[in-house]
Formats: C-alpha cells, structure tokens, sequence
C-alpha cells in the first residue's frame, strides 16, 4: 500500500495562494548560444526569492528544442538556465522576455 500524507490548513477557493506566497517576475534576458551538450545562464534579480524557494518560468520565444529551468540560486537572485541537449548549437533571441512566478510556502506548511 502505498504511503499517504495529509495536508491539513484553510480551507476555502484560494487554496493554492493560502499554501505559497506569490511572487512574480519578469526579465528581459539574453542568454548566450548554448552549444551542443551544454548550458548558457543567466541571472536576474527577484526581491524576496530566498534558497529553497520554487520556481515557476514561461518564455515567450521557442527554445530551439532547449529546456529552459530556473532556479533560486541566493537570496534575492534567480538563475535561469538553457539545456541544450541537442547536437547543434541554439540561441534564444536577445531581449527574450522571461516571465515567472516564485513560490514561498507559507509558515505552517513547510513542515510537510
């Protein structure tokens, strides 16, 4: 049988914003071409992301079979990274706009 957990607090329509304190962002990024079998970075700055922290990211350009990810990498600062697991080098177009969301899991659920 597999194991359960309960996940026990308020109630009600705002279930997910009484779980995790939002916080969004939006960049204007560019990453360097990502040659085959590597990564290219980029850091911007999110006021109130902490280590620990979730990261939620949407792009709005094609990724070139890339996988974009994006992480809390210190306080105050998020890393986004493009995996280039391809065989040819990809570009994400300069000034590619990065929008996302950094999720806090209030006190009180961070003991699950």
């Amino acid at each position: 049988m597999a194991d359960t957990v309960a996940v026990v607090g308020p109630q009600g329509h705002r279930q997910f914003q009484d779980l995790f304190e939002v916080i969004p962002f939006s960049s204007t990024c560019t990453l360097t071409a990502a040659a085959a079998a590597e990564t290219s970075q980029v850091i911007t700055g999110v006021t109130g992301a902490a280590l620990g922290d979730i990261v939620l990211l949407g792009v709005v350009e094609d990724a070139e079979s890339g996988s974009l990810t994006a992480t809390v990498n210190a306080a105050n600062s998020v890393e986004i990274v493009l995996a280039n697991a391809t065989g040819s080098t990809i570009t994400i177009a300069a000034g590619t706009v990065v929008k996302g969301v950094v999720l806090k899991l209030r006190e009180g659920f961070d003991k699950v």
